[in-house]
């Protein structure tokens, strides 16, 4: 059967990496978390003290981007790929609220972007892929076969996060999620290089009222779509 290239693109907590796990596990395909290589520089950086609430040194960062290594390994407990920095394990660490109100900054800068976009381009090569983020459709790939753009109120996605870092045991305001979900989304989109903007060919998707399975259903049925026009 024909493989294809899925871009999935959308405003953080959206969703996208759940939905784009779902859909490589149940295709078969390679699945990367674009953002989760992000947060992987962006904790390098705060590691280096080379970035915090007050300061960003992105010079330093740019200078010492060939220290930072990042690929990602099965988790054989959980079923998903985690992230490793330089050989550790940070797939928690890069989930934190700290690395979240920084994460936007350092995806900003051009040098950062270029090196990462580079490394997913040759990943997604032989076809078969699933990647989600900010410019995969727009950027990555360009001319990926299915482009799919997930949107859902800041309010909504507020309540996701805030959820998602309670549970873990995070100590966490629902005002504090907020302001980052708003905060990120006003830098994403305003920023100079591969902004986050909804490819022409993209399908929006609004998923503020719907279940994890009636999302899945739908993005399923667009694949299925696509895959038949294919033929």
């Amino acid at each position: 059967m024909q493989k294809i290239t899925i871009a999935i693109d959308g405003f953080s907590s959206t969703g996208k990496s759940t939905i784009a796990k779902q859909l490589a596990k149940h295709l078969g395909y390679i699945y990367v978390d674009s953002g989760a290589m992000y947060r992987a520089v962006t904790f390098f950086a705060m590691q280096q003290q080379y970035i915090d609430d007050k300061h960003f040194d992105i010079n330093a960062l740019v200078a010492n981007l060939h220290n930072v290594a990042i690929h990602f390994k099965l988790n054989t407990e959980t079923g998903n790929a985690d992230v490793y920095l330089n050989g550790e394990n940070v797939e928690k660490q890069i989930r934190t609220l700290e690395v979240s109100n920084c994460v936007s900054r350092v995806a900003a800068v051009p040098d950062v972007r270029y090196q990462l976009v580079r490394q997913q381009q040759e990943m997604g090569k032989e076809k078969g892929v699933v990647m989600d983020g900010r410019d995969i459709g727009t950027v990555v790939f360009p001319d990926a076969e299915l482009k799919i753009f997930m949107t859902a109120s800041a309010e909504t996605r507020a309540q996701r996060r805030f959820e998602e870092l309670t549970n873990r045991g995070d100590d966490v305001n629902f005002e504090d999620v907020l302001r980052n979900i708003q905060e990120r989304d006003y830098i994403d989109s305003h920023r100079a290089d591969s902004p986050l903007i909804k490819a022409e060919d993209a399908i929006e998707i609004d998923n503020s009222n719907l279940t994890l399975n009636q999302q899945f259903q739908k993005v399923l049925e667009l694949v299925t779509m696509t895959l038949e026009n294919l033929e």
